[in-house]
C-alpha cells in the first residue's frame, strides 16, 4: 500500500502503528469477559443464568420448576374446562360419562374436566340424501314398484334434533339408523304403488306417506329428531331399460292428448246437439200454442155461430149453406142452375167474369 512505508509503517493518518492497533492508535476490541481473544464461555453464561433463575425463583431453582409445572397444568386444566355452544348448537354434559338433565344453551360454559366432558349437538335443519344420481351405476336407489317395475328413486331427509339426550345416547348410530330406516320406509311405500305414481302422477303423497312412516319408526326408538320433509328429488327408470320407459312415457302421453282431443270433440258435438234440441223444443211450444189458439178460436168461432142459429135457424142455415156454395163453387167452371132451368154449358159466365176485371184494370 502506499501509506505502508511512510512514518514506520503507520496507517494514512500517521497515528497507527503496528502491534494490530486501528487506523487512530487504539488496538481492536477485545471480547468481554475472557480477556484473552477466543470466544464467549458457554458455560459461564450457563452458570450465570442458573445463578439468576436461583434469585427469582422461591425455594431455589427446583422449587420454581414445580411451580412451573403447576402453573402450566392448572393453565391447561382451565383451558379444557371452558367450552362456548353457538347459536344453533345445543351441549350434554356428561359426568363421568353419565349425561347430566341440563342442557347447555348458547354461550360460555364451564364444567370439572376430565371428570366431566360435553357433546355438542346441531339443532339447525340436516339434510340427508340417500339414493344414487341419475346414470350412477350404483343401485342403491333401485326400488320394485307395485306393477312390477324397478325404479332408481332419489330422495332427501330434512330433520331437526329436537332432543340431545336423546339424539345422542338412545340410538348408536342416528345418522346410519336415519338412514335405513328412511329408506325402508320409501320401499314400502314405492312398492304399494304403480310406477306411474312415483314418476309424475303422486310424488306428493308418497312423501307425505313415507315422512309419516320414517317419523313414526324413530319415535319408536326414542330419536329426538323431528322429520321435517321427504322431497323425492329424482325418480328415473335404470340405464338398461331407460329406452323403453321413455317409449311408455310418450305413448301414455299421446293418449292422454287423444282423450283430451276426443273430449273436446264430444263437448262440442253435445252442445251443438243441446242447441238444436232446445230448438226443436221452442219450435215445438209454438207450433202448440198455434195450434191450441186456432182450435180455441174455431171453438169460440163455432159458438158464436151456434148462438146465432140459436137464435134465428132459418137464417143462419140459409146464410151458411150460401157461404159453403160460394166456396165451393166460386173457381168452377160450371154454372149450376136450379132444378127447373138445369145446367146451362154455353154461357161463359166464367170468362166473363175474367174479363171484366182486366177491362177495370185496363181502363185505370
Amino acid at each position: 500500500m502506499p501509506w505502508s512505508n511512510q512514518n514506520g509503517g503507520g496507517g494514512p493518518w500517521g497515528g497507527g502503528g503496528g502491534n494490530n492497533q486501528g487506523p487512530w492508535g487504539q488496538g481492536p476490541n477485545r471480547p468481554r469477559g475472557g480477556g484473552s481473544g477466543g470466544p464467549p464461555d458457554l458455560e459461564d453464561i450457563i452458570r450465570r443464568s442458573q445463578d439468576r433463575l436461583r434469585g427469582v425463583m422461591p425455594g431455589g431453582f427446583n422449587g420454581g420448576a414445580l411451580a412451573i409445572v403447576v402453573l402450566v397444568i392448572l393453565a391447561f386444566l382451565a383451558f379444557q374446562s371452558v367450552y362456548t355452544v353457538q347459536p344453533d348448537e345445543r351441549g350434554v354434559e356428561l359426568r363421568f360419562g353419565r349425561p347430566k338433565d341440563e342442557i347447555s344453551m348458547p354461550g360460555l360454559h364451564f364444567h370439572f374436566w376430565p371428570f366431566e366432558t360435553v357433546e355438542i349437538v346441531k339443532i339447525t335443519e340436516q339434510q340427508q340424501n340417500i339414493g344414487a344420481a341419475r346414470g350412477s351405476s350404483s343401485n342403491a336407489g333401485w326400488m320394485l314398484t307395485g306393477d312390477q317395475n324397478i325404479v332408481n328413486v332419489q330422495f332427501s331427509v330434512l330433520f331437526t334434533v329436537t332432543d340431545p339426550r336423546a339424539y345422542l345416547f338412545n340410538l348408536e348410530s342416528p345418522a346410519s339408523t336415519l338412514q335405513q330406516v328412511s329408506e325402508s320406509a320409501m320401499r314400502e311405500v314405492v312398492g304399494r304403488r304403480p310406477a306411474q305414481d312415483v314418476f309424475r302422477d303422486n310424488r306428493e303423497d308418497i312423501s307425505t306417506e313415507v315422512r309419516g312412516i320414517i317419523q313414526g319408526t324413530m319415535d319408536t326408538y326414542g330419536s329426538g329428531i323431528s322429520i321435517n320433509a321427504v322431497p323425492i328429488e329424482d325418480a328415473a327408470p335404470p340405464r338398461e331399460v331407460a329406452d323403453a320407459f321413455e317409449e311408455v312415457q310418450r305413448a301414455e302421453q299421446d293418449e292422454d292428448r287423444f282423450v283430451e282431443e276426443a273430449n273436446q270433440y264430444a263437448n262440442q258435438k253435445l252442445g251443438q246437439a243441446r242447441g238444436q234440441a232446445a230448438q226443436v223444443r221452442e219450435e215445438a211450444s209454438a207450433y202448440k200454442d198455434r195450434v191450441v189458439n186456432e182450435a180455441q178460436g174455431e171453438a169460440q168461432r163455432f159458438i158464436s155461430i151456434y148462438q146465432e142459429y140459436a137464435n134465428a135457424p132459418e137464417v143462419t142455415r140459409r146464410r151458411i149453406f150460401l157461404e159453403t156454395m160460394e166456396a165451393v163453387l166460386k173457381n168452377s167452371t160450371t154454372i149450376i142452375l136450379d132444378d127447373k132451368q138445369g145446367v146451362v154449358p154455353y154461357l161463359p159466365l166464367n170468362e166473363l167474369n175474367r174479363q171484366q176485371p182486366a177491362q177495370q184494370g185496363a181502363a185505370r
